[in-house]
């Protein structure tokens, strides 16, 4: 009822504008019927919402950080702390595979011979991945409110006229590599906004990658910006509904059993997250911007063989590329 209201009004002001311009020496002004300015509004409105659910689950997950962490005091037994080639909280199965896909987020394709750990390759006090975390997943928000117009930027780059491509084997199998300078532009403004706000020294790496082997192009840059939601979603519905599915005397007996509580249980899966999902396994270290997100992407291939991954899948849990309870 507000929104046809809203149309009417919009409606009235219009063809009022375009009367008025049709009278003056100007060109006329095209004129819009009442089911173009509903169409406008639903599509803004849409557009909206996609952005809307997209940064929730990162801004959720940035809520957990500063909520169940301090970057000056560590909770017993869940401090951040990183060690180089330290592996995270495995259950029974006591290895897991990784190899140099890991760091192209292809973990579907690991190599089971590979001589790879996975393990962590950087080395970080409690403040300072405190600080790269919260770094790093604000910067995230950012990307997901701006996605439409790095949509834009990437189309752009995509069918320029004036930068060329070629094909390279990047270790993904042949690759259309391109540069992406809208994109690049884009990005490097999310980037200084996000380390202005940081207010203290940025941790890690600022180096984007785009047109090279690591992001050959902007579509792929796309495609992985995208996955964030994806995985994190999950988990932050899983944390959020953990006092819920213990309302279940039979999983609140496991819970207990197994991790002590219900908060120990939620610790336990955000500090492994915190620290792992952000442990260097990307490229570069993982300290780049791009390696984040591949850091993050080769976490999820790893859940199975958490300590936790029993509690995940009573949630419903069924992955991170699927359909999602």
């Amino acid at each position: 009822e507000l929104q046809e209201r809203l149309i009417d009004e919009y409606f009235q002001k219009s063809e009022a504008a375009a009367s008025e311009k049709a009278s003056s020496t100007t060109a006329p002004l095209p004129k819009m019927s009442k089911d173009d300015i509903r169409r406008c509004i639903e599509s803004i409105s849409d557009a909206i919402a996609v952005v809307e659910s997209n940064v929730a689950p990162v801004q959720r997950m940035l809520r957990h950080l500063e909520e169940n962490f301090d970057p000056n005091q560590i909770k017993d037994g869940f401090s951040l702390q990183l060690s180089g080639r330290e592996r995270g909280v495995m259950g029974n199965s006591s290895s897991y595979y990784g190899n140099s896909y890991g760091r192209y987020g292809l973990s579907a394709f690991r190599d089971m011979n590979s001589s790879s750990s996975g393990a962590a390759t950087l080395s970080h006090s409690h403040p300072t991945q405190y600080t790269f975390v919260w770094q790093s997943l604000r910067l995230w928000s950012k990307v997901q409110r701006h996605m439409h117009k790095l949509w834009v930027c990437a189309d752009d780059d995509l069918l320029s006229t004036s930068t060329s491509y070629h094909l390279y084997n990047t270790g993904q199998g042949l690759n259309r590599v391109q540069s992406c300078p809208r994109v690049g532009k884009v990005m490097r403004s999310l980037l200084n906004s996000t380390q202005q706000e940081a207010g203290s020294a940025w941790v890690g790496l600022s180096v984007v990658h785009l047109g090279d082997r690591d992001v050959p192009n902007a579509l792929v840059f796309i495609d992985k910006y995208t996955q964030i939601p994806r995985f994190l979603n999950p988990i932050v519905d899983f944390i959020d509904g953990i006092e819920e599915l213990c309302q279940d005397e039979r999983v609140n007996s496991y819970v207990k059993k197994e991790f002590g509580s219900q908060e120990f249980l939620k610790l336990t899966v955000l500090a492994d997250y915190f620290k792992h999902g952000f442990d260097g396994s990307g490229d570069d270290g993982g300290s780049c911007i791009d390696g984040r997100l591949t850091s993050s992407w080769n976490w999820t291939s790893r859940v199975a063989k958490k300590k936790y991954y029993n509690a995940f899948m009573l949630s419903g849990f069924q992955g991170f590329d699927g359909d999602f309870k």
